[in-house]
């Protein structure tokens, strides 16, 4: 559980803080010394940050699903306690226990310690002799798990389904809960359908898993054969596979909360968000306006400040600030130029041979 929850809570802020750091590393290498690097906010250094974003969110997503396989092999199971094929038949269980039983028996260890171990261990071999050789418990392991051996007044295959379900009752009521508050209060809008969708596929797979009395097939004929075949993974029981897909549902949901705004679709012009996002940047262009006249006016006396009191100073600057003006921006201009030039050689029609023509520039 702490594992899980230390899980979640990463993805809070490792992937930002990831990427602000693989950000930095990768124009470490890539841009030389003295080179300047693409500032934040400017579209480059965006682009960079949106596609580092989007690497590290999948392969956290791929590290958790990885870290929860790993805990449910850690934990194992009693197929793999008593070293037996999950196809076993009951002779070969009890076989094996004896066999098992004679070897480890707690009456063969030495101190104190070591006798608390194999006492421990020996009563763990024997839950999984119980289990395995019982088919209604069987069919109950196999489906829920260990936590069966702490349900009481169970009995038959019925009751065991009963409890198992009113168990997984509120994970999924809480859940459906939990997304429509999340839709309602304006978050997880894009990608709703397909959050839907997946958890109604969910919640169908493991009802099917749970109340069959067979495997699912998605396990026996997809799962388990790749796993065994391209990897040294042992066969996932039901209850791992769904302890699996409870956990890379749930990752996947908060990692597609996360990539959403890379994704999801720019607002219409004509909708409230836009309109208030385009009413805040002029609000904001009037203000650096403002700001900007301000500080312009400022400049602009404090360079006139030696001129005070000196009137013919202050005319002589402001006829050179004029004649700066005509000639490095008015004159400039193309548009200007060509009606300068149209003028003047009207001017000059029917001037004497030999007459100096308009040079325009």
């Amino acid at each position: 559980m702490s594992n899980n929850l230390l899980s979640y809570v990463g993805w809070t802020f490792l992937p930002n803080l990831v990427t602000g750091w693989i950000q930095s590393l990768y124009y470490g290498i890539t841009i030389r010394a003295g080179d300047p690097k693409p500032q934040p906010g400017t579209p480059r250094y965006l682009k960079h940050r949106q596609r580092i974003h989007i690497a590290v969110i999948v392969t956290y997503l791929l590290y958790t699903i990885y870290e929860a396989d790993y805990w449910v092999r850690l934990n194992g199971d009693f197929y793999q306690d008593l070293a037996l094929p999950i196809d076993v038949d009951e002779k070969k269980i009890k076989s094996r226990f004896r066999r098992l039983a004679a070897i480890y028996h707690p009456d063969k260890a030495v101190s104190p310690e070591d006798h608390a171990n194999a006492e421990a261990y020996f009563v763990k071999l024997k839950s999984a002799q119980d289990t395995l050789t019982d088919a209604t418990k069987r069919f109950a392991y196999e489906r829920f798990g260990p936590d069966i051996l702490k349900w009481q007044h169970v009995s038959s295959t019925r009751d065991y389904i009963l409890v198992g379900l009113q168990s997984a009752g509120p994970l999924y009521g809480g859940s459906i809960v939990f997304m429509t508050f999340l839709s309602i209060i304006g978050y997880l809008q894009w990608g709703r359908y397909w959050r839907y969708l997946i958890f109604a596929c969910l919640a169908l797979v493991e009802y099917h898993t749970l109340t069959r009395p067979y495997w699912s097939p998605l396990l026996t004929k997809v799962l388990n054969p790749l796993l065994t075949t391209l990897t040294s993974h042992p066969p996932l029981l039901p209850f791992q596979f769904l302890t699996l897909a409870h956990k890379t549902i749930l990752t996947f949901f908060i990692a597609l909360g996360q990539l959403s705004p890379f994704f999801a679709p720019p607002s219409l012009p004509g909708s409230s968000s836009s309109s208030a996002f385009d009413e805040q940047q002029l609000q904001r262009l009037e203000q650096l306006a403002q700001t900007t006249e301000v500080e312009t006016g400022r400049l602009l006396a404090l360079e006139m400040a030696p001129m005070v009191g000196d009137e013919a100073g202050q005319n002589d600057m402001k006829g050179r600030v004029r004649e700066w003006l005509v000639q490095n921006t008015i004159r400039s201009d193309p548009e200007v130029r060509d009606a300068m030039g149209r003028v003047m050689q009207r001017r000059r029609v029917g001037a004497p041979a030999g007459a100096r023509q308009p040079v325009t520039e």
